[in-house]
Order: structure tokens, then C-alpha cells, then sequence
């Protein structure tokens, strides 16, 4: 029985082609604006899955991983078809902004309409166009602006499918997160798709160590999916700290932030992770670890507000243990199997 066609922005795409494609968007005011997506199927049958970035248009190094992971040798021995679009909110990139030009989140848009606002005619193009056609996404995100994550990939931990996924990305932290409205993941998951979320690094920045894991953690989603040819491993898999539970911590007071942890820094409860200083006084407030976990999202800029998010902790009893999962990540770098990217050069 011959395989059922696969059709994307009214073009059908064989079986070991791999095109571009480009899909209408509403104009930016009167300049005729697409959206590019990059199609790459294999000869033989098998899932299909969507790998998106910037759906905030700030957020740049899904950009990088997208781009470093079309051009594997590996993806030769692909099954079944990859989609990639690496710019999903091409308008808020063109002015380096999270929003789209009405101020809107694009990533609290879904599933749109034909007939709402811009946000919501963009996703309502993404979803249908792409989203719906697929088995499996991997979405791609940094921190926002001003802030950084350490590499983790959020997920529904209670579906197995997902759970042993995220687990597979070899990400140092998987986190369960709850679905927002409006959310890609939420609608996607209404449909009976699964999304995996990685989030790493910080807004309008490339960090070298967050795109080597996220390179690998696409290839090593796609093994564990079936989709490319699995390696006899010379070393333990990695398995990263799981977590429930985060807090975001607040300051207390307003001023000039002092940190003294850092990004995969485990904490210990009461412990100081910073202080905030008065400019033009003598107060000094400390900021205390209200429970026991390690930090993986942190404020980059030091003026801080009463009420700023300043640490984002997640929850983690075996401090030990976590430290010995985290050190594995920073030598990201080096461990990279695919030797037509160490031709590159990195980027600093």
C-alpha cells in the first residue's frame, strides 16, 4: 500500500527531499512578510515532528540549533520527516522584540483564528499549517530579556511518552510545568500532540554551551523516537535531576542586586544567594533560598525592583546528587559526536 502523500503550504513533499517551503503571512503593514519553513524527509516511513524557535522574536538560540542540526550527516538515515522553522514570530525579530508589533504574545495566541488579531492569524497559521500535521514537537526558548536558564526541557512528567523524552534530550534539568492558556503546548496537547519545551540561555544572546545541548538533544529525541539510527554508547547515559517544583524568588527590597550563586549552583534552605544593596545608603538585605534545590533561571541586570523576579529555584532534596548530575552539562562543548560541526568555529 503506497504511503499517503505529505502536502505543506499546498505543496507536496516526497519521500528523501528536503525543501524549503514558504508560507504567506499577513503583511507588515503594506511589505509582503513569509513565514520559512524547512522540510526534510526521509526515505522511509516513520513519525513526523516539528522542532520551532522564536515564537518570541528575542529569543535567538533555537535559531543556532535549528541551523547546525539541518545541516547533520545523520539526517541521511532520517524516517519519517522533520519540520523545522526557525523563526516563528518573524515580525517581533525584525525589531529584536518578544511581542509581535500589537504587543501581543504569539505564545498565548494559539490555536488563533483567520479573523483575530494579528497574534492570532500567525498562530492560527503555525498550528494548522504545520503543528497538526505532526506526531511529536520540540519548541525552543531562552530566558526573557534581562534573564537567563540553565538548559532544561519542561514537559507534562506524568506522560510517560514525554517523561522518557525529556529524560532523552540529556538536558541537565527536566521540570514538569503546567499548561497556560493560549499556550503552544497547551493547544497542542488538546490535540493529542506532545510538545517538549527547551528553554536555555538568554534573550537576544547565543550561548555556545545551550546550542551544543540542544543539538544533541534533538538528535538524541529523534533516536529515542525511532527516527535515526541509535549509537552503542562508550559512556552511562546522563539521567538529569527531575523536578515538580520551582519558585521564582523576588527581592525584597529595591536596589542594586549582588549575587553570589550562580546558574546550576545548588542551594541549601536559608541559604544567602544574594544582596541587595541601597545605592546611596548603608542597608544591605539578604536574599535567602527558601527551600532546599538548585538555581536554573537568574536576573542578568542588577537594578532590581521591589517584587522583581530575581532566582528561579527548582526544587531538589539530594543536593549531592545534584551536583554530581549538573557538573556532566558544562562539558557540553567537548562531548559533541558530530565532527562536521567541529569545523566551525564557536561562537563566543
Amino acid at each position: 500500500m503506497p504511503s499517503p502523500k505529505f502536502i505543506l503550504g499546498g505543496q507536496e513533499i516526497p519521500r528523501g527531499t528536503n525543501v524549503t517551503i514558504n508560507l504567506d503571512l499577513p503583511k507588515l503593514y503594506n511589505t509582503p512578510t513569509q513565514l520559512p519553513v524547512r522540510v526534510i524527509r526521509g526515505k522511509r516511513s516513520g513519525p513526523v515532528v516539528f522542532i520551532s524557535a522564536a515564537i518570541h522574536g528575542d529569543e535567538l538560540n533555537g535559531i543556532e540549533i535549528i541551523r547546525r542540526f539541518r545541516k547533520l550527516n545523520i539526517l541521511k538515515k532520517l524516517k519519517g520527516t522533520v519540520i523545522l522553522v526557525p523563526i516563528v514570530n518573524v515580525y517581533g525579530i525584525m525589531t529584536l522584540s518578544r511581542y509581535l508589533p500589537d504587543r501581543r504574545d504569539l505564545n498565548r495566541s494559539f490555536p488563533g483564528s483567520v479573523k483575530g488579531s494579528l497574534g492570532s492569524r500567525v498562530a492560527n497559521i503555525f498550528f494548522d499549517e504545520i503543528v497538526k500535521k505532526c506526531d511529536l514537537g520540540i519548541d525552543l526558548h531562552t530566558a526573557s530579556i534581562h534573564k537567563s536558564n540553565l538548559p532544561q526541557v519542561r514537559t507534562n512528567i506524568d506522560n510517560e511518552y514525554t517523561f522518557n523524552l525529556a529524560k532523552a534530550f540529556q538536558a541537565p534539568v527536566v521540570l514538569h510545568s503546567e499548561l497556560r492558556d493560549g499556550s503552544l503546548r497547551a493547544v497542542a496537547q488538546d490535540e493529542g500532540i506532545p510538545i517538549l519545551l527547551y528553554e536555555a540561555g538568554e534573550a537576544l544572546r547565543f550561548d555556545e554551551n545551550c546550542i551544543r545541548i540542544g543539538v544533541n538533544g534533538i538528535v538524541n529525541v529523534l533516536r529515542a523516537n525511532d527516527m535515526l539510527p541509535k549509537v552503542v554508547r562508550k559512556t552511562a547515559r546522563k539521567i538529569p535531576i527531575i523536578t515538580r517544583s520551582s519558585k521564582w524568588i523576588r527581592s525584597s527590597e529595591s536596589g542594586m542586586l549582588r549575587t553570589i550563586k550562580a546558574l546550576g549552583d545548588t542551594v541549601e534552605k536559608d541559604e544567602i544567594i544574594a544582596y541587595i544593596d541601597e545605592p546611596l545608603g548603608d542597608d544591605i538585605f539578604e536574599l535567602r533560598s527558601p527551600f532546599d534545590g538548585v538555581i536554573i533561571g537568574k536576573s542578568e541586570i542588577p537594578l532590581v525592583q521591589e517584587g522583581d523576579a530575581v532566582f528561579h529555584i527548582a526544587k531538589f532534596s539530594n543536593l549531592e546528587m545534584a551536583e554530581d548530575k549538573i557538573g556532566y552539562f558544562e562539558d557540553a562543548i567537548e562531548m559533541s559526536e558530530f565532527n562536521e560541526l567541529n569545523d566551525e568555529e564557536s561562537i563566543e
